[in-house]
């Protein structure tokens, strides 16, 4: 299986990591042995967060015994020194581990610094001189934040969404990472479900300009699994096929898509934005039949009681005009009717 040096902390992982998000969903005994045939094929990397409800603590169970045969990442959203030094002990003791091999801001509005008003990089600083934890990151939607993170200096890894419909300023952040010797971990590699052949996924990730780029595959079924598996042992070629699935998506998709990060919710009107203002997609890249029933019918319809508060617009990380896309996508859902 290939690997990824991620630059300066020199840890080295499969280039198949596993994203621990979707493992909230399914039981612990079915996430931890999930975990463990992960661990069993090879895969040594797992990114979980304090925000993932009992992410963290499935984790901790799958792997108490192995705990130096792996690399664990996890992420902290806490605005205050106080709330970090709790989320690092909550974590510490989900996780079963005295130690976190990389520790992340987890999607900060602005750039943590040594010295600022929050406190929250001297808390970095101090829990890895206590040893808690031994390599520091950060994670962010907004490309203005990363692209100051990785100017700064300040931080060993960068997580950020990357895939084949990455933009030319998203590229450009991947590159500057690679110059500045800072690991790149590219999470929603599937664009939240958008990209529906992991072939494409993982030959795009695999390029030669991409060896640095350590991909966070969300999985929570061993038929997922069992694919990045494969992908792993017998790398699929970027060839004229998967180029030119490539480049139908990207023509699809180019432009102003609601990619899911769910950063806009919640919504005062009850609308499940993340959702609802990217459904056009969805019906026409997924099965249609969950999305035209009768719960999803509901939930659509709750776009006519939009207060136009333009909440989600402020906290949307790539500068979306949601109310504009929630009500396109809802004239476009009842024409399936």
């Amino acid at each position: 299986m290939n690997t990824v040096r991620l630059g300066k902390t020199e840890l080295v992982v499969n280039k198949n990591g596993f994203g621990c998000l979707p493992i909230q969903r399914i039981t612990k005994a079915e996430a931890v042995y999930l975990l463990q045939k992960a661990f069993d094929h090879g895969i040594n990397y797992y990114d979980t967060a304090r925000a993932y409800s009992d992410s963290e603590e499935k984790l901790g169970e799958a792997f108490r015994y192995v705990r130096e045969k792996i690399v664990i990442s996890t992420k902290t959203a806490a605005k205050t020194a106080e709330a970090f030094w709790k989320d690092l002990d909550e974590s510490l003791r989900k996780l079963k581990t005295d130690y976190i091999d990389i520790y992340q801001f987890h999607t900060p509005d602005f750039c943590p610094r040594p010295g600022d008003e929050s406190g929250l990089y001297d808390a970095m600083l101090e829990a890895k001189a206590q040893g808690k934890i031994r390599h520091i990151g950060i994670t962010n939607h907004k490309i203005t934040v990363a692209n100051e993170a990785v100017a700064s200096g300040l931080y060993e890894t960068m997580q950020f969404p990357f895939s084949y419909l990455a933009s030319k300023k998203e590229l450009k952040l991947v590159a500057d990472c690679k110059e500045a010797d800072m690991g790149f971990i590219a999470m929603k590699g599937l664009s939240g479900g958008l990209i529906s052949n992991s072939a494409c996924a993982y030959a795009f990730m695999n390029q030669p300009q991409f060896a640095h780029v350590a991909p966070i595959w969300g999985m929570q079924r061993e038929q997922e699994l069992d694919e990045f598996l494969a992908h792993g042992e017998c790398p699929p070629v970027l060839d004229e096929e998967l180029q030119a699935i490539i480049e139908h998506d990207v023509k699809q998709l180019s432009g102003n898509f609601c990619r899911g990060c769910g950063y806009c919710m919640p919504c005062p009107a009850g609308i499940e934005i993340n959702n609802c203002s990217r459904m056009s997609l969805m019906l026409r890249r997924a099965p249609q039949a969950g999305w035209l029933s009768k719960e999803w019918q509901e939930k659509m319809a709750k776009i006519e009681n939009c207060l136009h508060c333009n909440a989600c617009m402020k906290k949307c990380p790539y500068e979306l005009n949601t109310p504009e896309l929630l009500a396109k996508n809802y004239e476009d859902y009842k024409t399936f009717l």
